[in-house]
């Protein structure tokens, strides 16, 4: 009943959820704090034109369009904060060296992701700009993991590909527009009939590389099917040798993963490692990052960036924690009353005054009372 005049997959968040969630972005942040991340807070509404870093159709159609009464432009909410960090990165800090940014706040979508996803996602990211080397991934995938862990997941599995593969054989091949699209959504969904149908006409070598991918699935073995199964284009060399040695850093760390090749569900701006995290008891990834090196360039400067996000409320699950017990206080001006109220809440505990206040409703299971020249906590009977 809490969605009952809200739109659909739109609802409110109620006291126990949003103290899940809440409790949640601050120690994630607190974490991104210690790794070296600073936060960024990105404006909720901008012109359309800055909130997509390149032509990316799947973003723009996820995106509310309004009109500036102001100026007469165009205006969009964002359906995802990373365009925007690439734009601070770029064109407002202008740092020579490696920047690691993070941020945190609620997009607006056009459409849910999934069939259970909210359409307000509050996201949660960390971002790190300036270094194309491996190591910055793996930077980045245990802070993820780490961040996942604080969320109460133990048990995640991840799922590694490289979008490097699809560009280079598409690009081999010559495929563009409305063929090079087929093929790509055929691959998202490991349809291989059509992605037959799609690549029966291209050379051989190029099409049986196409088809491979969907079944590349697997642990560390998956890398030496995949150079036999797939031609040795320079691209193709480089994408399998960079998910060769995440593999080694990451199994360095106690990070297990597996690899999926044909992982290239992302955003248009991603360029090369793309990666999913799944936990059991959920429908959907519980978080998603790669590389996406060039993002800032149509801001005015060009830099290699790898970073990951994850929903805060598609996280949040039963049971909800329940508030710490409060304490009731009778409502009045005297010093002694007040002074005992500000020192109790000094110390860390909640107190609210009685204005007509159900204690069983507030969760409160003591009460302050007057004793003689001075007030005492006691237990509510």
């Amino acid at each position: 009943m809490r969605n009952w005049i809200l739109p659909e997959n739109i609802s409110d968040v109620l006291p126990r959820e949003a103290r899940q969630i809440e409790a949640m972005r601050r120690g994630i942040l607190d974490l991104f704090t210690r790794y070296g991340y600073e936060l960024v807070m990105p404006p909720l509404v901008e012109y359309v034109e800055s909130l997509f870093v390149n032509d990316d159709p799947a973003l723009d159609l996820k995106t509310f369009k309004l009109v500036d009464e102001l100026t007469g432009r165009q205006m969009g909410l964002r359906a995802d904060i990373t365009p925007q960090v690439a734009r601070i990165d770029a064109h407002i800090l202008n740092r020579k060296g490696v920047a690691r940014l993070c941020y945190t706040g609620s997009v607006v979508n056009t459409r849910p992701d999934g069939i259970l996803s909210t359409r307000e996602p509050r996201q949660i990211g960390a971002e790190l700009y300036g270094c194309a080397d491996i190591a910055a991934d793996v930077e980045v995938i245990e802070l993820m993991f780490e961040s996942l862990a604080l969320a109460g997941l133990k048990q995640v599995r991840l799922d590694i590909g490289h979008i490097g593969l699809f560009h280079a054989l598409a690009d081999a091949a010559r495929l563009g527009g409305e063929a090079r699209h087929e093929v790509f959504l055929a691959l998202q969904q490991k349809d291989l009939p059509t992605l037959r149908a799609a690549t029966a006409q291209l050379d051989p070598a190029i099409a049986q590389g196409l088809t491979a991918l969907p079944n590349l699935y697997g642990n560390i073995d998956v890398i030496a099917r995949a150079r036999a199964s797939l031609p040795p284009l320079p691209a193709v060399v480089a994408a399998l040798d960079a998910l060769e040695q995440l593999a080694a850093a990451l199994a360095a760390r106690g990070i297990a993963i597996r690899f999926d090749l044909a992982e290239v569900r992302s955003s248009d701006y991603h360029t090369g490692l793309v990666f999913a995290a799944y936990a059991t008891g959920f429908a959907n990834a519980v978080a998603r990052g790669g590389r996406y090196d060039s993002v800032g360039e149509k801001f005015g400067r060009s830099r290699p960036a790898t970073g990951f996000s994850l929903d805060l409320r598609e996280m949040s699950r039963l049971p909800f924690p329940a508030a710490r017990p409060a304490i009731i206080a009778p409502a009045g001006e005297a010093p002694g009353l007040l002074a005992a109220i500000r020192a109790l809440r000094a110390e860390g505990e909640t107190v609210i005054v009685d204005l007509g206040v159900d204690p069983a409703e507030a969760g409160c299971d003591r009460r302050l009372s007057a004793h003689g020249d001075g007030w005492r906590v006691e237990a509510l009977d």
